[in-house]
Parts: structure tokens; sequence; C-alpha cells
């Protein structure tokens, strides 16, 4: 889609015309489904939570300020949706000894042979709080500070479910 042609649906969408909402929503319902699915496995509930982040733009799209581009924004938006969903369903226990975090030793080599959809096959077989801390670290940019105060983790916490992400990956891609 053309910057001008998404500029003309973003204004049309603050004045809630349903049509280019939905033209909105079929130009990034893929983009947003990829986001989702970094975090969810179970597809169902990645399209649910994505229709609830399209809720929030539709709904909060006052928020949106039309002089930044809207894929950043949309993009925090599920983020943050998919983030929401998994604080309240993460059973596993949050404190673990910072120490496990540095025990393991990650073969970058191993990582590049696998093309990026591979990759998130495999990612998606990590346990739920593993796959997130990975996701905001490696993905999305996120310090361990910040995942402790966005997932309500200590940052040891973070720094051990991301060796585990690793070490769980890497023992995945030994058996392939």
């Amino acid at each position: 889609m053309h910057i001008e042609q998404l500029e003309k649906i973003l204004q049309r969408c603050k004045k809630n015309d349903r049509v280019a909402q939905r033209e909105l929503y079929e130009a990034f319902y893929r983009y947003g489904l990829s986001i989702c699915s970094r975090y969810i496995n179970d597809q169902e509930n990645c399209r649910e939570l994505l229709n609830d982040s399209f809720m929030k733009v539709f709904t909060k799209f006052d928020l949106y300020d039309n002089l930044y581009p809207f894929q950043p924004w949309f993009h925090k938006i599920v983020v943050n949706t998919c983030l929401n969903h998994l604080k309240k369903h993460i059973n596993e226990p949050t404190h673990v000894e910072i120490e496990l975090a540095f025990d393991y030793k990650v073969e970058q080599e191993l990582f590049e042979k696998y093309s990026v959809q591979e990759l998130l096959l495999l990612i998606q077989q990590l346990p739920v709080s593993f796959r997130t801390v990975f996701n905001l670290f490696c993905i999305e940019g996120f310090s361990h500070a910040e995942i402790a105060q966005t997932l309500g983790i200590s940052e040891g916490t973070s720094f051990s479910h991301l060796s585990k992400a690793r070490k769980k990956l890497q023992s995945i891609m030994y058996l392939m």
C-alpha cells in the first residue's frame, strides 16, 4: 500500500468510516497476525488478540499522531495486547537465581542455518514465559529491566528465561 493511500485511509478511520476501517484491517491483518504468532501458539487466540488490537486502534484512534508512521504505533498495540493476555495466563514460577542465566553459551552459527519462518516455528515451541522473554529481548529489543517491569518479574528471571529459551532452541535444533 502506498503512503498516500494509507494516509487517506487513516484520515477516514479517524472519522469512524467503517469502510476505511475494513481497508485498514485487511491491509494490516497479516502483519498483525505475524506479531501475535510470535507470542501466542494457538491460531484462534492469535486472531482473537489481533481483533482486540484492531478494536483498540479504532476506539483509540484519537491518540494516534499522524505526524508519525502508523505501523510502529500499530505494532506496539499488538505487542501490548499479547503481553497483557500473557500476564493473565502465565502460571510458571517467576523467581529464579540469576546465576542460572549465565551458564550456557549459544552457538550463533546454529541459528544462522535457519530461515526466519523456520526460526519462528521453533520459537513457538518454547514455553510461554521463555518465548515471551525471548521475543521481547531478541526481536523487540527490550532490555532486561524493561522486560522485568513489563511482565512483573525480576531482572534475574528475565535473564534466566532468555538463557533457558536459547538453550531449549539449541537443543530443538540439534534434534532436527
